[in-house]
């Protein structure tokens, strides 16, 4: 899908068409759409489908006039995905008249928090500035999510001091999955954009330089965060383990307690229970009191031996 926006007063409007100074994003774009953008456009179309490819790398290319860059993404995945969180490869493009972003979903997490506001003063005229702004903002979904799998992982931590099954232990492990990926994405940004800086593969003035230093503070923050998350998960995975199979343990134990404290109590039933005339206080009016008497004599003797040995 194409989407063309046109910023009036520091911010964006949707608009019918191409023109110059425009940003056009073309989420999960057909070929057709692609070649629609490439002669509007004047970019190359294999620019224009470098950033579909889900393996492409963060990266950045010059020619002719043309800067393509590719940086990661985080966004998350519905539900009934494998993991919760990945990334997927955003593409910036822009020449001289105009910007354009590519991506294989259809809504870019990044894109949709500049297009609704997130960002203030965004100009489709600046194009090296909006491009930063693109960057910052990247980082900031970063940080967003990994504090979102950090509440998931808080959620999932309650759970487990009474689990006996290994579902939250598997949801732990797809969360650290997901930081993985994080951490990757995350990498691969920064060396790019610290190419960026050293290269300075387009005109900044000293607002845009500081803007860029604050894109790798923001980036390296977010790469710290997901490691430290990726830690304690690793730590929890491994300890959660051991506390599951100490519960499946206390559930064992209970269960033969319970057993063995029935055990005598189900011979001493059986015993009496026989269809023999001749029974020991068969005909006696307390016999019947009297066996059941002995029985919570002898449960209430095993209970008080459990209890005093630490076995239950």
């Amino acid at each position: 899908m194409l989407t063309y926006y046109r910023s009036i007063g520091g911010k964006l409007h949707v608009v019918e068409g191409y023109m110059d100074g425009c940003w056009i994003d073309a989420a999960d774009p057909t070929p057709e759409e692609l070649a629609r953008v490439s002669r509007e456009t004047g970019l190359e179309l294999d620019y224009l489908k470098y950033p579909l490819d889900p393996d492409e790398r963060s990266r950045f290319e010059r020619d002719e006039g043309q800067l393509l860059i590719i940086m990661q993404t985080s966004y998350r995945l519905p539900e009934d995905s494998d993991i919760p969180y990945d990334t997927v490869p955003l593409g910036i493009l822009h020449n001289d008249h105009c910007l354009v972003t590519v991506c294989a979903i259809p809504e870019n997490p990044v894109v949709k928090d500049v297009v609704s506001g997130f960002v203030r003063r965004v100009s489709t005229g600046k194009r090296n500035r909006l491009t930063l702004q693109l960057f910052l903002r990247n980082a900031q979904r970063f940080l967003i999510d990994v504090r979102q799998i950090n509440k998931r992982v808080d959620a999932i931590e309650d759970r487990m001091e009474t689990s006996t099954q290994n579902r939250e232990l598997l949801d732990l492990l797809k969360l650290e999955k997901s930081l993985v990926y994080f951490m990757t994405g995350l990498k691969a940004n920064e060396a790019m954009m610290e190419r960026v800086k050293r290269d300075r593969i387009f005109e900044m003035y000293e607002d845009d330089s500081d803007l860029l230093d604050d894109v790798l503070i923001e980036n390296l923050q977010a790469i710290e965060m997901a490691t430290i998350a990726s830690n304690i998960l690793t730590s929890m995975a491994g300890a959660f383990a051991s506390v599951i199979n100490n519960n499946v343990n206390q559930v064992v134990k209970t269960l033969t307690v319970v057993s063995a404290i029935f055990l005598p109590l189900t011979f001493m039933a059986g015993i009496w229970g026989m269809n023999f005339q001749h029974m020991p206080e068969l005909d006696w009016r307390l016999g019947y009191p009297l066996a059941l008497g002995s029985m919570l004599l002898v449960g209430g003797g095993m209970v008080w031996l459990f209890r005093r040995r630490g076995w239950w």
